[in-house]
């Protein structure tokens, strides 16, 4: 024996509500796994940041290494400018001899300003990138906590409540004629429950 056109209004209505209620956990779920990948996503770029930072200063450290291996250098090298002009009776401090010194210490001073010119560029990238990940850690995390799944699943609910109503106003009005209606109070659910004779 076939349903009437009532019973199988009820039927479409209940699938309608099951759907509904599946739609809302999606949507639930969708928005808790989007929220949880900005968290994690705020996260690398927090410690990708202080990687960036820690790498300024490491360049900063060696920046101030390789300038002392360069002051020694010049120090031993005019060591040796004056051991040489006074083996050869040269005076070191006039003429000739003061002017080689004079431009060995000019030398050290250019080496240790490119040094820590090259320094502090390489420090300012980093930083740079630096700044730059936080912002967008705090760009993810700002969009993360602008989500939230109760709201999302609840709207979705809402609206598959709204089509249920709708196809239950269209279903009610279709079957006035009908010898068979829907279930005490239009539940589709209770006639569900009642064209399968309980539930199995």
């Amino acid at each position: 024996m076939g349903l009437s056109a009532a019973a199988l209004s009820n039927v479409a209505l209940a699938s309608q509500i099951g759907g509904g209620i599946t739609s809302a956990f999606g949507a639930y779920g969708q928005a808790s796994t989007q929220r949880a990948n900005l968290g994690a996503q705020a996260a690398v770029a927090e410690a990708n940041a202080r990687i960036s930072e820690l790498g300024a200063q490491a360049e900063l450290a060696d920046s101030n290494q390789r300038i002392a291996n360069a002051t020694q250098r010049y120090g031993q090298l005019k060591s040796s400018q004056r051991a040489a002009m006074a083996a050869n009776g040269i005076a070191i401090d006039q003429g000739s001899a003061a002017d080689v010194l004079a431009s060995t210490d000019e030398l050290k001073a250019q080496d240790r300003a490119t040094l820590e010119i090259n320094a502090m560029r390489a420090a300012f990238g980093q930083r740079m990138q630096a700044s730059n990940q936080r912002s967008q850690a705090a760009m993810s995390r700002a969009n993360a906590s602008s989500i939230n799944p109760l709201m999302a699943g609840a709207t979705s609910l809402m609206g598959s409540a709204g089509r249920v109503a709708q196809s239950w106003y269209e279903f009610s009005g279709g079957s006035r004629g009908s010898t068979q209606t829907l279930a005490p109070a239009g539940d589709p659910i209770d006639a569900l429950y009642q064209l399968n004779n309980g539930w199995r």
